[in-house]
């Protein structure tokens, strides 16, 4: 394991963030962005707002690259990991934001709505850290950290797809951490409570009232709430923090 006077300053880093056109993977590129950190955007389908987001990392004087990737395919991954490398922006900092959400009752469930919530939220995340930790291994150095959900530590009514799929981010961390903590690759998990993004579009007026009402600080999390504690964990002087879930949810849930 390398000392911390040997690990290259932030700045000069590069940090991939999948996921990264909006809400929580939005704010994590611009707040790795504001230290001038190279920045890796990666994003499915939404071009034009991986634009945007781009354009705003790169006003803080950051590089950036913009990559699109079907994080279900391997294949479309290790293209993606190509692009890096050409680039000459291999990640030293991982962040499996990517995900999506299902709400309903389990009764209604299809088999391919559970496959493919399975295949973006976890087969795609074990994808991105088997196709990067390489290079972190081999330099003994590097962050993963996972986008993981406080419904992933208590479950959820009408949500248990993603519950279980966010309970098995969380076990991936902590079995991922304890595997790569001799090389000196830290691997956490951050899981917000309800944070003001497009996933809870589907709560409005009183339900959304009642919502803010359970959670004790009375209001809902702001993403870059999230991000500053993802870029916490990312830092060299986090490196004995590792195998945690830690769960910003405005005492919501302990």
């Amino acid at each position: 394991m390398i000392s911390r006077a040997e690990v290259k300053p932030i700045g000069e880093m590069t940090v991939l963030v999948t996921g990264a056109s909006r809400g929580i993977g939005a704010a994590i590129a611009e707040r790795f962005a504001a230290v001038g950190m190279n920045i890796v955007i990666h994003y499915s389908a939404s071009h034009e707002a991986a634009n945007e987001v781009a354009r705003k990392c790169m006003a803080s004087g950051a590089k950036v690259l913009t990559v699109s990737a079907d994080l279900k395919d391997k294949e479309q991954i290790l293209r993606m990991k190509e692009k890096l490398l050409d680039h000459g922006m291999e990640p030293d900092i991982l962040v499996n934001n990517a995900g999506i959400a299902h709400y309903g009752l389990l009764s209604d469930v299809s088999e391919e709505e559970w496959d493919e919530l399975m295949a973006v939220n976890l087969k795609g995340l074990f994808l991105c850290a088997q196709a990067f930790m390489g290079r972190m291994v081999s330099q003994r150095y590097g962050r993963i950290i996972n986008v993981s959900s406080v419904w992933g530590q208590s479950g959820a009514a009408c949500e248990v797809l993603y519950s279980t799929s966010k309970g098995g981010v969380n076990a991936f961390t902590k079995a991922l951490a304890k595997e790569l903590a001799p090389s000196g690759v830290t691997v956490n998990a951050v899981a917000p409570g309800a944070v003001d993004t497009s996933m809870l579009d589907h709560l409005q007026g009183d339900d959304l009232k009642l919502l803010e009402e359970e959670i004790p600080v009375g209001r809902l999390a702001q993403p870059d709430e999230i991000s500053s504690l993802v870029y916490f964990l990312a830092l060299p002087e986090s490196g004995y923090i590792t195998g945690q879930v830690i769960s910003p949810n405005g005492g919501w849930m302990t």
